[in-house]
């Protein structure tokens, strides 16, 4: 089998050295190119002819938001992984990179030099999304997603009613029995991993104002990435997002993304209220957060009032929380592959039979749409 050819943008030579023994041990990994700055990549990019691209955000002359335009102006579909410091700065510019094209991102180690535990952290992280994305671009049956298709939708601006609606917490009456009228369900969960920051960039904004229930997320991020996610999707959608925290009471309208480094789970607060709760139990699937930890817990609280949905990812979680909520009868939708970076976690709960229906996110929005409001 022909090796996944890598190019490596990287201003610091040490990083560039490490990533490059990392990926050339393994055997289907084969480092055709190294760039000190984006410059010097565009020049290169026509002789090595690379698979995946790892892509530094932080170099003097061209910078990493500006060789990634540069590159999709001449490469729509070329795999591009970010590579950014675990930072308030590092993850905005990650997430920014992501809204203009970025496939994926990684994030460096606090240290970078010769620590074993920072090698470690890097190849178990890096290597699987490279072997995916070359092996996707070399001969997968379906195109990876192209960035044109995540961009994020910028709502529609709002024209307030008479008496603006003041959103009651979520009671565990309504878990009981569900809202009045025709609305089955009562919360709505949301799991993704790679790919996630988009796809949820391109799913919230297509929710309508006013939703009538809480959305409880775990998108697979580190610390700080989880909070500047938040507010990137409350400045792009109709909804509030928010980190959740420990007792923070559920709100309809109002989305809760699991911080990173947490797990997040649901449950009863007082006789009259949920609320969400985080904890640091051990990984699931080496996540933490976990989508399974978050929908079982869902399950638990609303039995069948819980509409799930799976959206990209790498992977396996979210496959039994979605078990345990069509044990309990809720619903469950998921991502199709087409329009997902990896088709690992929907591809997975598609495959086991969970998910009543496969769509792209536009499709997404307009089920959950019709699901939850009725409309």
């Amino acid at each position: 089998m022909q090796k996944i050819r890598i190019l490596i943008v990287d201003d610091a030579v040490v990083v560039r050295r490490m990533l490059t023994d990392i990926l050339d041990s393994d055997p289907d990994l084969e480092v055709v190119g190294t760039a000190a700055n984006g410059k010097i990549a565009l020049n290169k990019l026509p002789q090595v002819k690379p698979d995946v691209m790892i892509l530094d955000l932080d170099m003097p002359e061209m910078n990493g938001l500006e060789t990634l335009a540069a590159v999709r102006k001449i490469n729509s579909t070329l795999p591009i992984i970010a590579f950014s410091t675990m930072t308030e700065r590092g993850a905005s510019k990650t997430l920014e990179a992501l809204s203009r094209g970025a496939t994926d991102y990684v994030t460096k180690p606090s240290t970078m030099r010769g620590a074993r535990s920072a090698v470690d952290t890097i190849r178990e992280e890096l290597v699987p999304k490279v072997k995916a994305f070359g092996r996707r671009r070399r001969g997968a049956s379906q195109p990876m997603a192209r960035p044109s298709q995540h961009r994020p939708v910028v709502p529609r601006p709002v024209v307030p009613t008479k008496r603006p609606v003041v959103p009651r917490p979520v009671t565990t009456r309504s878990v009981g029995a569900g809202k009045t009228g025709t609305q089955k369900y009562s919360v709505l969960a949301i799991g993704t991993s790679t790919g996630g920051p988009n796809a949820l960039a391109e799913l919230l904004p297509r929710l309508p104002p006013n939703f009538p229930v809480p959305i409880v997320i775990v998108q697979h991020m580190p610390p700080i990435f989880t909070r500047i996610l938040a507010e990137r999707l409350t400045t792009a959608s109709h909804l509030k997002v928010v980190e959740g925290s420990m007792g923070a009471v559920l709100q309809p309208g109002t989305a809760y993304i699991a911080p990173g480094d947490y797990h997040m789970t649901i449950a009863r607060g007082s006789q009259t209220t949920v609320v969400t709760k985080t904890n640091q139990n051990p990984p699931e699937h080496s996540c933490r957060p976990a989508v399974d930890v978050l929908f079982r817990s869902v399950a638990e609280v609303y039995k069948d009032k819980v509409l799930a949905v799976i959206l990209t990812g790498m992977g396996r979680d979210g496959a039994l929380g979605c078990a345990k909520i069509k044990q309990t009868g809720g619903g469950i939708l998921a991502q199709d592959e087409a329009s997902s970076v990896v088709w690992g976690m929907p591809g997975l709960v598609a495959k086991q039979g969970l998910a009543e229906k496969v769509l792209n996110i536009e499709s997404l929005a307009e089920e959950i749409t019709r699901r939850i409001c009725g409309t």
